[in-house]
């Protein structure tokens, strides 16, 4: 985490994944050897991920995938549904 704010990082949200993957690979008995062959990623990739934090995002939602997870990524990057700021747009020009 950056000393100076209580932002995270791109690399602490990186390992933190990481982790979570893992651990969630373990949940799901999975090792993986049986994770990197039924998802079609290398063992070695999956290996520096779970370690590193450092994977394809190809790769990744092919992981997740597998882990029944994929649409946990459906909302990343989604726009904002909230419509007040094009309301005010609206509101300002009416009161001139």
């Amino acid at each position: 985490m950056n000393k100076y704010s209580i932002d995270k990082l791109p690399g602490d949200v990186r390992l933190e994944l990481a982790r979570k993957h893992k651990k969630l690979r373990k949940q799901k008995g999975l090792s993986q050897n049986e994770l990197a062959e039924r998802s079609g990623v290398s063992l070695g990739s999956l290996k520096r991920f779970e370690t590193k934090g450092q994977v394809s995002l190809e790769s990744l939602l092919k992981l997740v995938f597998v882990l029944g997870r994929l649409s946990d990524f459906e909302r990343v990057l989604e726009a904002d549904n909230d419509l007040k700021h094009i309301e005010k747009l609206f509101d300002s020009k009416k009161k001139s």
